[in-house]
């Protein structure tokens, strides 16, 4: 049976079941069982049931069928026939869209909600008007129309239109219009509906002027007659023409007119009534959206397609248009957005086409009017011009193979998007040519090669004709074509479907032809091939002066040079020239390589770049062959001998050589003459002249990018010479202390001759002793290498810390300073983030510098009004109280009166400030003595005292004034205060006062004040009774002469009668109530202002002690002082924020954590709770968020408060959504005047009519805000969660309730059921929060799944179309913000616009603070680590190296320049693994600029746990190494200038290369001191010749040991520390850092850095590796180390350790063991620190029960069969083929250097078997052979085992055993025998042991390079056995020493005081967290 709807009318629409013949299918689930009588009656009596399911949907219903159901929820208390209704059209909705119910989950959810509408028929139908459901839904409608139910109207509309189609009522809807009404509620910013032009943001003069601009289409033609009326505004009528989707015209259209609407604010900063947009700012947006695009055009030689008209009132329009085709192009190009030259080919021709729209041009083959070749429905450009050119990058993507491909056979983005910076690109045409071989790729299936019929099958019909190639097209055949557009989603009529059959079968025959010419065009300029080389070809310029350095080093210690001058020697000159000789061959190596790898571009390569490349290595062989015949005939004769002499050359010493070398420096001196003028070498780069490009073109590869990348005269300057003081530090250095020591010994060492080895000596007669020299000198060299990073270390910590002195870095470091230097904050503040009335007034450079840097406001006496600096610090202490910082009270003694000045003139400073000050001046009033005036000097000197005084005087005036309503207390009070302040102007008060009763006054004023402060009825009498006291003290005590006082008291007794006359009493005695006469006003009301004054005069007498630890908060006294700090640093001057830069905030999300979950938090028996570890590690803050809520104390308040303290997306959003609230703030502040600001930003909500609600103040402060700040969070996966009913999808839609501004874009994977098959659409949607739900705001449909590439920058580049503004910051989910920092954001953008265009920024990197580092030891190290790179590094990388690129967040870009340069990131698949910094390598290659600022501050979380940061590490890494082979790191290598090349390489992939570098170059020192030993070389060279080589090797290995100690990390991070904390602070920290073992994580550190950069250069492997962001650290197993660590760490420390052993054994008696010790002990130090630095920082890893658990698990995993399905964590097995997986797709060279370095594990054999007793001395190779056999024989005896075990250890367990027994015996038979006969030792099973186990391992990883070769023969097995063996032994090597200190508690007790040594200053106890954490694991 077929459910299908039977229409009968509106009031009655019955359900049947109608019988339909259909093919079999599977059934539907059975109908659920009748409700029972009781269940029956129980529905009846119910007023409401239970609500529908509307968020759990169907993937193909979810967007057309929630709004319906949802509504329903909503309305079903009021109406349920309106829910019955509304449900009813939802279920006829999906029975429409999905009749067959093919869609996953239809089925299921049609029966529930049959199941449902049946129940509400039967319960609503006795509720139904008799006027029907038509009559009834119209009120219904009509009534929330009236009530404005914004959400519910579209909704009601379009069921109500359903209602009265086809019933004979449409008379009813006459009067409404029904058009599309979700557009009226449905927006993001701005309400463009015509209904909403009163909403307070459309009120905006720049928005009103905008929306004119941009809805102006007077004398625009129309695509459509009938249509006409629907173009309001430029966007639709583009829309009309050129088939853009819905929802990018309605995104790009808010996009546009806020743009516009913030340009034109900067212009005209006043707001003003003018109707005009100004021309300027269509012209600056213009000029910025399209300089790539004219560049381009330039670049390419063809002339700009942007076409303005003559007449002057059109020309605004046209810009227009052009700017938002652009605009309406990139919003739904898709990942074609990360390709921007791509975008500009579009637009050219799309331009093109619009240009010939609006001037009517005609076809001049049809006669008609020329229309665009894409133009028709919807969808048309993103199907015929984005989709064709989408499926090359998904088809080339997929090639990839997830990072196993190399990257030569597949083409990535750039390669794509370079295909267009050559003319070729015009080929394709337009409409593009989809057979042209751009569109072929070599993945396509047999039966169709082009690219687009070879995915027909897999996309939506409708697709196929986008591969014909039509003309442009006349009228009638474009509305032809709009005629046969589908009515329904992806179907079409059968006319249609034949057409397209008929169509695609023609293509099909169009391709065979067609197939043999097409080829596919493979990489473009640039190849990423793995190899070292790399380094070279990008920095041959370095390498090039570090090898010809060296030589000249050696050349002049050879020569035993003491002074420069020799230099000048002739013989020793001719020497030092050659190396010109060594240059040239250089030349050569990089022509060829240059040439290599760039073979693979050959079929795009145009002539002239191969011209190119054979001149130059043609050139450079004559040059390498030139040079050396002229070196080799020079030396023949001197060059000033007497026959030379009579030559021209010999007059002047010159040889044909030195003439030869001339010619060859030719072009090098121009070079350098043109590096001194960087104009003119920008000029000719960028130049379109002939000559220019000739020069180019010679010069460089010509590239569209890395031209003009030239700075400035000043800059060059600056970073030339610091590299100049470097490098001659470093080749000093390098002369006295590496190549000179050696130079003595070498020359001895060649002398000897060597003739007895100790082993087979292959080369015995090599002359030199070539082997010795080469060990002796390869680490030297290698340290020569590597030793400029050190240099550079030190030398940036050195300028950096100056560089941070000069910009005020650290000026106010503690609370103390923050105090003394308080009063100077409003004047800063007022200087700095204030705007000025007035404009600056322009000074020279050097006094801008000094006042700017150094003398920054000092000396100025200009006195400025506070109330600002007041209110914004009021504002930022209570931001301090809300993330529950500070205490109430804390809050109460931080706040700044908003009544700032008394009639005296002193400010009103908080109370933190003074509060002491008054205790200190109480007691020296009451025992000073002297006259009056000295004290009055004595006061007046400490500025905070003297504030102190005269608030506590002016409170109790004010208090006393309100508290005192008897007229004889008033006189009293009057006098009193008349007599002080007399005795002060007469400078009489120690006169007229005895002050030493001081004290016990103010111990009165202080109960007075408490109680005032309690304010209860029943403490009346008590304050009567204070007051008399009072007045006694004074009277009595304290003044002198009282006898005018007492005469006033007096003189108010007099005789009162009562009522009746009879008797008289007199008055009440003074401040005392009787009957109906009340003195004193006490209680006070509740809104009395006095009680503001009474809390403030309380705590000023209360707060006596600790002032100086308030804050008592450490976050909290940080950012104060840095605040404060920032205060006095150079930053713009802010302005209003009407004329500010308008910024969006972009955050890409996955599935982190949200916020803490009800179950994450809560602990369960006996396991620890996050909860619990938060409350114990920020106890004070737990205190204070207690204090705050009180009884109001919630389970989701809590979730948030511990969420706040975690990496969650929730404390991302609060800190991010600070700069909102700063904006309001800001804006208040702009609009008010001084006098108004008492009232605070929120009053003026009160007493406003919420109808005239726009013209409040506080709406026009939101209006302003959403017009300047948005904030869009990319959730990737938010709609999959939503449907599993994830709860990250409810929390992110708590978020956004929590925060209404906040915006979610997600990626929609939707089914869509065409011709009864479901196909995948994909779209991107943004959303926000309406009613606890959220709402969709805007859909884009994609041309397929957009996470291509890298899954970060694809989730960004997706939603990168919602932001608006013209600057975004880049937000991780990990970070924070604070009130204060948001406050500096103006200021911050100013930046973009105070510098020359050609000189802004493109980039503002901003300063980052660490929040993780007190979680433990670890965190506190990355927390140094990264603090002293974002600062320090940063800062001098910035300026003056001018090499800082972008690191991540939360840098801010400049929006449209990005925008249309790509992205701001790269996306490509592994080679943008690191994909943030390829944004700053973009910026700088495209000719953008980017700084860093450090006055402004945002926070950062980072990993915590090793296991944690070490995946971090390895994962950036391996991003350096792919950084290493790309194009961007060659093109700068090969643009920048020398020195500014020399800064990009030691900062960027320089780094990781040098940490390889120091870790081969000990390898090379140990096997080479190894072959030394071995061969005898090293006894035979010191006994012959007694040569003493150690100090040279000592000087390497200092260099080595320095690196290996972390100290080189160290230098900056004390640097840092010591300009913000104090250097003493700076040097404890150091020390305790240390002692924490500090060293020995940089150590371990360093490996991980080595070992994968290493290895992903030579095999690929690179990826993404989640770390996690968990607050609590946890115990990781034994398991999981081994796993992590095997074979980055362990096996190398293995493999030092061996190699100690053997050098420890066979070193001669004649080196001293201090010597021995000195060469070798940092080389045990990173040995043992790389073996178990992971059980030294893993929790409880000395715990004994831990042990014994991992002990266990080992072996289970140890034990367990791999297979497919079964992880890498469940068995070695899956493990071991997982860990070696990176070699079967490696290339051939990288196999090969493999193999080559593993043979170096076999000298351990060669040398040790002729150093056995049993060889007897025979040095005869045929005892290294016999070795073999052993090694034969174990395999043998491993082969049979394991055949045994397969065959017969089940079956026939007994004869298994006894072959294994045989085994042993003939095994130990064979040991006793050759200890019989052949003398062996003890000592010999050992150096065997040493020398078949690395033989052993070599052999493995050969095997492994050759693994596809032989896994399927019978040796595999027993190899396999072999490397089981190897990895048990390793592991248990490991545990042995672990579990003998598990055995002792204190190293466990050490160890964790180690790891949490914060946690135990606040008395945690750490224990339960770890063991509760690892039992949840």
């Amino acid at each position: 049976m077929e459910l299908e709807i039977v229409e009968v009318g509106p009031s009655s629409r019955p359900l049947r079941y109608v019988p339909r013949p259909l093919p079999w299918r599977q059934p539907p689930p059975p109908p659920p069982p009748p409700p029972t009588p009781q269940q029956q009656q129980g529905a009846a009596a119910a007023p409401v049931a239970q609500q529908f399911d509307s968020e759990k949907l169907p993937q193909t219903l979810v967007s057309e069928i929630r709004p319906f159901l949802r509504a329903a929820n909503q309305v079903e208390a009021e109406n349920p026939r309106v829910a019955y209704l509304c449900r009813f059209h939802a279920f006829e909705k999906a029975h429409k869209m999905d009749p067959r119910s093919t869609g996953r989950g239809v089925r299921q959810f049609k029966t529930a909600l049959l199941q449902r509408l049946e129940q509400d028929e039967r319960s609503t139908k006795s509720k139904m008007t008799q006027n029907g459901d038509a009559r009834e839904m119209k009120s219904f409608y009509e009534q929330k129309k009236q009530a404005n139910a914004h959400e519910l109207l579209p909704v009601l509309a379009e069921v109500l239109k359903a209602l009265l189609t086809g019933t004979g009522l449409e008379s009813l809807a006459a009067t409404e219009d029904f058009a599309d009404m979700s557009d009226l509620f449905r927006y993001n910013i701005l309400p463009l509906h015509p209904r909403s032009s009163q909403k307070p943001i459309m009120l905006l003069p720049e928005i009103k002027v905008a929306v004119a601009a941009v809805f102006n289409v007077r004398s625009l033609p129309s695509a459509n007659i009938k249509d006409e009326k629907a173009h309001r505004d430029i966007l639709r009528w583009l829309q009309s023409w050129f088939g853009f989707q819905k929802g990018n015209v309605a995104n790009q259209r808010e996009h546009l007119i806020l743009l516009l609407a913030n340009v034109h604010a900067r212009f005209n900063p006043k707001p003003s009534s003018a109707p005009m947009l100004d021309d300027r700012a269509v012209d600056e947006l213009l000029a910025k959206t399209f300089e790539n695009y004219l560049t381009w055009c330039k670049f390419l030689g063809r002339k700009s397609n942007i076409w303005l008209p003559s007449v002057k009132q059109e020309i605004q329009q046209h810009k227009l248009l052009y700017i938002a085709l652009y605009l309406l192009i990139w919003g739904e190009a898709s990942n074609l957005r990360l390709m921007p030259e791509c975008l500009c080919y579009i637009f050219h021709h799309m331009s093109y086409e619009l240009y010939g729209v609006l001037s009517g041009a005609v076809s001049l083959i049809t006669g008609e009017k020329v229309r665009p070749a894409y133009g028709g429905d919807d969808e048309s450009f993103l199907n015929n011009v984005v989709r064709p050119i989408y499926i090359v990058i998904l088809e080339e993507a997929q090639k990839n193979k997830n990072g196993a491909s190399d990257h030569s056979t597949w083409r990535n983005y750039d390669d794509i998007n370079e295909f267009f910076w050559s003319a070729d690109c015009f080929k394709l045409g337009w409409p593009m040519r989809l057979n042209n071989d751009f569109f072929f790729t070599s993945s396509a299936t047999k039966n169709s090669q082009v690219l687009c019929r070879s995915r027909l099958s897999r996309v939506p019909h409708g697709f196929e004709n986008c591969a014909s190639c039509v003309p442009l097209v006349s009228g009638d055949i474009s509305q032809q074509t709009e005629q046969q557009n589908p009515q329904v989603l992806h179907e079409s009529s059968p006319a249609e479907n034949n057409l397209n059959s008929e169509g695609t079968e023609q293509r099909q025959q169009q391709s065979t032809s067609q197939t043999s010419q097409q080829r596919w065009l493979g990489k473009t300029n640039f190849v990423e091939v793995r190899s070292f080389w790399h380094l070279f070809r990008s920095f041959d310029r370095m390498w090039t002066v570090l090898v010809l350095g060296l030589q000249v080093l050696i050349i002049m210690a050879w020569h035993g040079l003491e002074s420069p001058l020799q230099l000048l020697d002739p013989i020793i000159f001719e020497d030092v020239l050659s190396i010109f000789i060594t240059n040239a061959v250089l030349r050569v190596i990089q022509v060829i390589l240059d040439i290599a790898f760039s073979w693979r571009t050959k079929p795009t390569m145009r002539f002239d770049q191969i011209l190119r490349f054979t001149v130059k290595f043609s050139l450079s062989v004559a040059w390498a062959i030139i040079l050396p015949t002229f070196y080799a005939s020079s030396k023949n004769y001197k060059t000033c001998s007497a026959q030379r002499y009579k030559t021209f050359l010999g007059m002047f010493c010159l040889s044909n050589y030195m003439v030869a070398v001339a010619l060859y420096l030719v072009s090098n001196v121009i070079g350098m003459a043109l590096f001194f003028v960087p104009a003119v070498t920008s000029y000719i780069e960028t130049s379109t002249w002939r000559i220019c490009n000739m020069l180019s073109w010679w010069c460089q590869p010509q590239s569209y990018v890395g031209r003009g990348m030239q700075e400035g005269q000043v800059p060059l300057l600056k970073y030339t010479a610091f590299w100049m003081v470097l490098l001659s530090s470093k080749f000093l250095f390098s002369y006295y202390f590496e190549v000179k020591p050696l130079v003595g010994p070498t020359k001895e060492i060649m002398k000897i001759n060597v003739n007895k080895y100790e082993w087979h000596e292959f080369f015995p007669q090599v002359k030199s002793n070539a082997g010795a020299i080469l060990a002796v000198w390869a680490p030297i060299i290698l340290v020569y290498f590597m030793d400029t990073q050190i240099w550079y270390s030190v030398f940036c910590t050195i300028f950096g810390g100056m560089c941070g002195i000069i910009h005020h870095l650290g000026e106010i470091r503690t609370m103390g300073m923050v105090r003394s230097r308080f009063c100077t904050l409003p004047e800063a503040f007022n200087m700095s983030l204030v705007p000025h009335s007035m404009p600056k007034e322009k000074k020279g450079m050097l006094p801008s510098f000094l006042e700017k840097k150094i003398f920054k406001k000092l000396g100025k006496a200009e006195i400025h009004d506070p109330t600002k600096f007041a209110l914004v610090w009021n504002q930022i202490i209570n931001s301090f109280h809300s993330e529950d910082l500070i205490s109430n009270r804390e809050m109460d003694l931080m706040m700044m009166p908003m009544s700032l000045q008394y009639s005296s003139g002193s400010i009103r400073w908080p109370l933190f400030l003074l509060a002491k000050k008054f205790s200190e001046a109480v007691d020296m009033a009451a025992n000073f003595t002297g006259k009056s005036a000295q004290l009055f000097w004595k006061i007046k000197k400490d500025n905070y005292m003297f504030c102190a005084i005269n608030d506590f005087y002016e409170l109790t005036k004010n208090i006393f004034i309100i508290l005192v309503i008897g007229e004889p207390e008033k006189r009293l009070i009057a006098a009193i205060f008349d007599e002080i302040e007399k005795s002060i102007q007469n400078s009489s008060l120690l006169i007229n006062f005895r002050m030493d009763h001081l004290p016990s006054l103010l111990n009165k004023f202080d109960r007075l004040a408490e109680l005032l402060y309690i304010n209860k009825q029943e403490l009346r009498y008590e304050v009567t009774i204070l007051l008399q006291d009072i007045v006694d003290i004074l009277i009595q005590d304290m003044i002198v002469d009282a006898q005018s006082i007492l005469d006033v008291i007096n003189s108010s007794e007099r005789l009162i009668s009562n009522d009746d006359g009879t008797f008289g009493y007199y008055e009440p005695e003074l401040f005392a109530s009787v009957s109906s006469i009340s003195n004193i006003q006490f209680p006070f009301s509740d809104n009395d202002p006095v009680k503001e004054q009474v809390k403030r005069l309380s705590l000023l007498l209360n707060t006596k002690d600790k002032v100086v630890e308030i804050p008592s908060n450490l976050e909290a006294q940080r950012r104060i002082s840095f605040f404060a700090t920032s205060l006095f640093m150079d930053m713009p001057a802010a302005p209003k924020v009407r004329s500010m830069l308008s910024f969006s905030i972009i955050t890409p999300y996955f599935m982190e954590e949200v916020k803490f979950s009800e179950d994450e938090l809560h602990s369960n028996q006996d396991e620890a709770s996050v909860l619990s570890y938060m409350q114990k590690i920020y106890p004070d803050e737990w205190k204070n968020f207690l204090e705050r809520l009180g009884p109001k104390v919630t389970n989701d308040e809590i979730r948030y408060w511990a969420s706040f303290r975690g990496q969650t997306l929730s404390r991302t959003v609060r800190g991010m959504m600070y700069y909102r609230k700063a904006l309001r703030l800001q804006a208040f502040l702009d609009r008010t005047n001084d006098q108004e600001l008492d009232k605070g930003p929120m009053a003026a909500q009160q007493g406003q009519n919420k109808r005239n609600i726009h013209q409040s103040l506080s709406t026009e402060l939101d209006a302003l805000a959403d017009m300047k700040f948005s904030y869009v969070i990319s959730c990737q996966k938010f709609g999959e969660q939503k449907i599993k009913g994830d709860p990250l999808a409810q929390d992110i839609i708590d978020l956004m309730t929590r925060y209404p501004a906040l915006r979610v874009a997600y990626i929609e994977e939707k089914e869509v059921i065409v011709n009864n098959f479901p196909h995948q659409v994909y779209s991107s949607v943004l959303i926000k929060a309406e009613n606890n739900f959220d709402q969709e705001i805007y859909r884009i449909k994609l041309p397929g799944p957009p996470i291509i590439g890298e899954g970060k920058p694809e989730n960004q580049n997706h939603a990168i179309i919602f932001t608006r503004g013209e600057a975004l910051q880049t937000i991780d989910m990990n970070q924070d913000n604070y009130l204060e920092e948001a406050y500096k954001m103006r200021n911050v953008l100013q930046e973009f616009v105070r510098h020359p265009r050609d000189k802004a920024p493109t980039i503002l990197g901003l300063r980052e603070h660490i929040f993780t580092g007190s979680v433990s030891s670890l965190a506190g190290f990355m927390s140094y680590q990264e603090t002293s790179f974002v600062t320090i590094g940063q800062r001098f990388l910035a300026d003056p190296l001018r090499v800082r690129f972008h690191y991540g967040h939360p840098d801010i870009f400049d929006r449209i320049f990005h925008l249309t340069r790509g992205g701001i990131s790269k996306a490509s698949k592994t080679i943008n693994l690191s994909e943030d910094v390829f944004a700053g390598y973009n910026s700088i290659l495209r000719r953008g600029h980017i700084t860093y600022n450090e006055y402004i501050q945002v926070g950062k979380g980072r990993d915590v746990g090793l296991n944690q940061i070490s995946k971090f590490e390895a994962k950036v890494a391996n991003g350096n190494s792919e950084q290493t082979l790309s194009r961007d790191i060659y093109r700068l290598g090969r643009r920048f200038d020398f020195f500014r090349m020399l800064s990009c390489y030691f900062t960027t992939v320089g780094f990781y290369f040098n940490s390889l570098i120091s870790i081969v170059g000990l390898y090379v020192f140990l096997y080479g001191q190894l072959y030394l030993v071995l061969s005898g070389l090293q006894m035979s060279l010191l006994l012959e010749a007694q040569t003493q080589n150690i100090k040279s090797l000592e000087t390497a290995l200092a260099s080595q040991s320095f690196l290996q100690l972390g100290l080189l990390t160290g230098l900056p991070m004390v640097m840092e520390l010591g300009l913000e904390k104090g250097f003493l602070a700076a040097l404890s920290d150091f020390i305790l850092m240390q002692l924490q073992l500090a060293s020995v994580f940089f150590t371990f550190s360093l490996g991980t850095k080595a070992h994968y950069y290493g290895r992903t250069i030579l095999h690929g492997g690179a990826k993404y590796r989640p770390t996690g962001r968990k607050f609590v650290v946890f115990h990781a197993s034994f398991t999981e180390n081994y796993q992590l660590y095997s074979r980055s760490h362990f096996v190398k420390g293995f493999e030092l350790i061996f190699l100690l052993i053997v050098y420890h054994i066979f070193r001669r008696s004649y080196a001293s063991s201090v010597v021995h010790v000195m060469i070798t002990y940092s080389t045990w130090f990173m040995a043992v620190t790389w073996l178990f630095a992971p059980f030294l920082f893993n929790p409880a890893g000395f715990a004994w029960q831990k042990i014994v658990e991992d002990w266990a698990d080992w072996n289970r995993w140890m034990r367990n069969q791999g297979g497919i399905g079964v992880q890498p964590e469940k068995s070695w097995e899956s493990w071991w083929n997982a860990e070696n997986a990176h070699l079967r797709h490696s290339v051939l060279s990288s196999r090969v250097l493999e193999v080559l370095l593993s043979l170096r594990f076999f000298i351990y054999q060669y040398g040790l078997v002729y150093h056995l007793n049993i060889s007897q001395d025979n040095k005869n190779f045929l005892v290294y052979l016999l070795s073999w056999v052993v090694i034969i024989a174990i395999i043998g005896l491993v082969k049979l085992v394991n055949c045994a075990s397969r065959r017969l250890s089940s079956k026939h367990q007994l004869i298994f055993r006894l072959i294994k027994l045989l085994i042993f015996l003939a095994v130990v038979t064979s040991i006793i025998l050759l200890y019989s006969l052949c003398q062996l030792s003890i000592m010999d099973l050992i150096v065997c042991c040493l020398a078949f186990i690395p033989t052993g391992w070599g052999l493995l990883l050969i095997i492994q390079v050759l693994r596809p070769k032989i896994e399927y023969y019978a040796i595999w097995e027993p190899i396999q056995v072999i490397a089981h063996a190897y990895d048990y032994g390793m592991g248990s090597l490991l545990f042995f020493p672990i579990a003998v200190l598990a055995w002792m508690p204190v190293i466990s007790a050490i160890q964790t005081r180690v790891l949490f040594n914060r946690a135990f200053s606040q008395q945690l106890q750490i224990q339960p967290f770890i063991v509760g954490k690892t039992k949840r694991r």
